[in-house]
């Protein structure tokens, strides 16, 4: 049965996910404002895999023709923000090290003269 072969396959992907996720933030490799993230995402992966009529059942609610579109727009919605996100912090991190670089340079400036 193909649809049960997939749903293994789902199941056992969200949880080697689920593993490597949790593997990062004990390493202390994944911050705790992502990890929150990543394990709420992994968590609707899980409750997808094992309620295989979940999707098409909110798509009907939605008034959604084709169940999986409905799961690529949100990835993509959740992507969108998730890289507005990161050129946030990408921009306000820049900013910090110009900054930290200028008062490197007065302070290198400062000992030279002294």
């Amino acid at each position: 049965m193909i649809t049960f072969k997939i749903q293994v396959f789902s199941v056992i992907f969200s949880l080697l996910f689920l593993a490597t996720v949790v593997r990062l933030i004990i390493k202390g490799k994944l911050r705790v404002e992502y990890s929150i993230l990543w394990l709420f995402w992994t968590m609707i992966l899980i409750v997808f895999s094992f309620w295989r009529k979940g999707l098409d059942k909110i798509a009907e609610i939605l008034d959604v023709h084709y169940a999986p579109a409905l799961f690529f727009l949100g990835a993509i919605f959740v992507i969108l923000i998730f890289l507005i996100h990161l050129s946030v912090v990408n921009s306000k991190q820049h900013d910090q090290i110009k900054t930290l670089s200028q008062d490197i340079a007065l302070l290198k400036n400062k000992l030279k003269d002294e």
